[in-house]
């Protein structure tokens, strides 16, 4: 598994080394509020991708190389060309302002590891549902759960090179996803793109916050 962890900062009095967070990696002075955010979605959507091209930090991740084990349990029927699956979770960081940093929680896509979810969910304010449009199919279980639970949510798009364009109001239908909640592109391997999904799902939260009966 690579659990990528922090870096040993400075050697204590006695000449050894004593473990603690990287310079860069320590939470800003200003920071006054977090929220936990979970990235969800189905296997090989882009959900490490996106953790990864957004996070100020170095990202944890729990990836392990995909194995015979998997044979006939995973559905890798679109990304058969994926070596590796994350089996935890993915974790980030990401300062929307000076006051408030967001939390990302990425969720492993295969159904076998979904009984993690619950503790991932835990307090968290919101998720963000990641699509591929080649294989639709293995999201709409995942906008179940998430229902399910009460979970409010925005959906994203992840442009594949050879993916199929369809426009925004097809996708939605085909997700059968009430009009309240905001559907919109990206691309998970650009940090600016991965950010505005943050910010669409922020401003669908205050959304909620401010006006309940839009849940």
């Amino acid at each position: 598994m690579d659990f990528e962890s922090s870096e040993p900062s400075a050697a204590s009095h006695h000449g050894h080394l004593r473990a603690g967070p990287r310079h860069e990696d320590a939470l800003p002075a200003t920071a006054a509020a977090a929220v936990k955010v979970v990235i969800v979605g189905g296997f090989g959507v882009g959900k490490t991708t996106l953790v990864g091209s957004v996070s100020e930090i170095r990202p944890l991740t729990t990836e392990e190389t995909m194995t015979q084990a998997g044979v006939g349990v995973d559905d890798t029927a679109g990304v058969e060309r994926k070596t590796s699956t994350t089996v935890a979770m993915d974790f980030g960081r990401i300062s929307i302002n000076q006051e408030l940093v967001l939390y990302l929680f990425g969720t492993p896509g295969q159904e076998r590891f979904w009984f993690l979810w619950r503790g991932l969910f835990e307090g968290a304010l919101g998720a963000v549902v990641l699509v591929d449009t080649r294989r639709l199919e293995v999201s709409f279980d995942v906008i179940g759960r998430l229902e399910e639970r009460g979970v409010p949510f925005v959906v994203a798009v992840n442009s594949f090179p050879d993916a199929p364009e369809h426009a925004l109001q097809d996708v939605r239908a085909a997700l059968d996803l009430p009009d309240s909640v905001p559907l919109v592109v990206c691309d998970a391997r650009r940090r600016d793109s991965s950010r505005d999904v943050l910010m669409t799902l922020m401003r669908y939260l205050h959304s909620l916050a401010v006006t309940p009966e839009a849940s």
